[in-house]
């Protein structure tokens, strides 16, 4: 007897706004790949930092990671070996000499994000704005993967980096993987750093669709996906279920779950808020009206921030851009890139690798600078599949994927959304050895004017995490 297909549905959300922190270490136990489970719920409290708690919110229910991991337990953060072969010339694992098992994996997860972006960008338009949130995405893939079986686990570890990941070293294996990825979210989401960073992970499943329990206990232990019963033709869950998101984003993601097939069997729901405060404010008495190239032929006036102070910038003169660092309280940072040439967007975004950006990094020179950047606010929805199908992950959309650590019913995956929101301001934001040949410190510039279309990328400074990541061609435009 033949099963019928279900569809599967991911559905990703971020928010962002840029718009309060001190470093810990985050002690992890080397001896155990299975550490002791937390419950399902604790990384949905919120996150904000004890000079931004709302009112009515309180820190009753917020777990002490640091007491239930030990002073000891220093996992993620270990300097393991690399395999001389694979860390050859221009190979990609060269980065991780030096680097602990966490920042590791984060290297592989920003390069399969630069590819997926770059795929992405090939199915819009040239003068289109983009945003992603690449840690949410590879979350989601990761936490998909444990149910994916043969062929088509194969293609989904290949494609997202993790099969190099686990040839680096002979200590780490494929639940090394999933227990960094369990790790980063005890790393990342957590109060007191300067900023608010919240992430939820949702598994909500058919009433009567038979789930494998092992697949249950998997995505609860590595990922805090609690599996949740739903009536997805049911006005009531979904209202329930947006209003759930609503509450998660501030308020900045509304209707989420519009026209939302009611035929779908699971659904897998990411979703990030991120707040963050500058560093470097930008005095609101100073934005002002400023043009903004955005072709040879065109030009807006877009309201234009500007202040002044020390930051980290060069110029890379092979990839002709300039690199700006916009530093967030709390270890976080956005790195503005800004081609010369506006015909240099193609060439940047063609080029842009964890090894390319590893270079800016280490080639910043921190001086004092007059800083113009314009405000914006993207609010972006994608379906990945024909981006990942691009990429070569196609045995995932394919009736004949083998999904049978999931479910023993055939499943199928139609949709997996991605949606985000990023906000750009004054006050921060907020949101649902290496070679330097051609490298030069910006030694003469005293003024970094972002007036032309640039890319950005927010990253995590401990774990390497890049959080998110987009285009802005237009500040006009959402």
């Amino acid at each position: 007897m033949k099963h019928p297909f279900h569809p599967l549905f991911i559905f990703l959300i971020i928010t962002s706004v840029c718009g309060g922190s001190k470093d810990f270490t985050d002690q992890l136990n080397n001896k155990n790949l299975s550490m002791p489970l937390l419950p399902a719920d604790f990384h949905k409290e919120n996150t904000v930092t004890n000079d931004w708690i709302p009112e009515g919110e309180e820190d009753d229910d917020y777990l002490d990671l640091e007491k239930l991991f030990g002073e000891d337990d220093d996992y993620i953060d270990i300097i393991d070996a690399v395999s001389p072969i694979e860390s050859s010339p221009g190979n990609i694992l060269q980065l991780f000499q030096g680097k602990s098992r966490i920042q590791r994996l984060n290297i592989l997860n920003a390069k399969f994000a630069f590819n997926l972006y770059r795929s992405l960008k090939d199915l819009t338009n040239t003068f289109d704005n983009i945003f992603i949130a690449p840690v949410g995405i590879s979350t989601a893939m990761g936490m998909v993967s444990l149910g994916l079986k043969g062929k088509t686990h194969e293609q989904v570890h290949s494609i997202l980096h993790f099969k190099d990941f686990v040839n680096a070293s002979n200590k780490y294996e494929i639940t090394t993987i999933h227990n960094l990825f369990r790790k980063l979210t005890h790393r990342l989401f957590r109060r007191n750093f300067g900023y608010t960073l919240r992430s939820v992970n949702d598994l909500y499943i058919q009433e009567q669709f038979p789930i494998l329990d092992d697949f249950k206990t998997k995505v609860r232990e590595y990922y805090f996906a609690e599996a949740q019963v739903a009536d997805f033709s049911d006005p009531a869950f979904i209202s329930k279920t947006n209003d759930h998101i609503l509450k998660l984003t501030k308020g900045l993601i509304k209707e989420a779950l519009a026209n939302i097939d009611p035929t779908i069997q699971m659904m897998i729901l990411n979703c990030i808020y991120f707040k963050g405060s500058w560093v470097n404010k930008f005095p609101v008495e100073m934005t002002h009206n400023h043009n903004f190239r955005l072709n040879e032929r065109e030009v807006v006036k877009v309201p234009m921030m500007q202040t002044k102070g020390n930051f980290l910038a060069a110029n890379d003169q092979e990839l002709d851009c300039d690199v700006l660092q916009l530093e967030y309280v709390g270890g976080i940072s956005m790195l503005i890139v800004v081609p010369h040439k506006l015909s240099g967007m193609k060439t940047l975004e063609g080029q842009l690798t964890p090894q390319v950006v590893e270079r800016w990094q280490k080639s910043m020179t921190n001086r004092t600078r007059e800083v113009l950047l314009p405000k914006f606010k993207l609010e972006k929805n994608y379906n990945l599949v024909e981006a990942l199908k691009s990429m070569g992950i196609t045995e995932l959309f394919d009736k004949n994927g083998n999904m049978s650590g999931i479910s023993d019913q055939r499943i199928t995956i139609d949709l997996f959304r991605h949606q985000g929101t990023i906000t750009v301001n004054e006050e921060g934001t907020q949101a649902a050895a290496v070679t330097t040949v051609g490298f030069m410190p910006l030694s003469t510039q005293v003024r970094f004017t972002v007036d032309r279309p640039f890319l950005f990328l927010v990253y995590e400074h401990r774990t390497s995490c890049l959080l998110f990541m987009g285009r802005v061609a237009n500040p006009a435009r959402s």
